[in-house]
């Protein structure tokens, strides 16, 4: 469901799916997702209303997706052969991700 969060960091509310809540020391605070803005960000349970039906009419900004098949890489360095070439990796590591922004970019 979709609700309305006050976000301090962009100072406006913003439309927002709530994903997880915690309990901290004085209050419940939630995981919300900015549907127009693609951020997750944590709210105080006293800055989450419901939203209104007009301002759920506006359509959204941003879109969760998934790139299909794209696998991350790594760079192979091989000492013998002095060669280095990118090789399939098995999870994305941090050299992969860094590879993978500089090719979006």
């Amino acid at each position: 469901q979709v609700c309305v969060v006050f976000s301090e960091e962009l100072r406006c509310w913003c439309r927002a799916v709530i994903k997880s809540v915690m309990y901290c020391t004085d209050n419940y605070q939630m995981e919300c997702f900015l549907v127009d803005y693609a951020k997750y960000i944590f709210v105080k349970s006293k800055d989450i209303r419901v939203a209104v039906e007009p301002f759920m009419q506006l359509p959204y900004r941003a879109k969760k997706c998934r790139l299909y098949r794209t696998r991350p890489v790594t760079l192979h360095i091989d000492f013998c052969e002095e060669t280095a070439k990118t090789v399939p990796a098995k999870r994305w590591d941090s050299a992969a991700t860094w590879y993978f922004q500089n090719l979006l970019k």
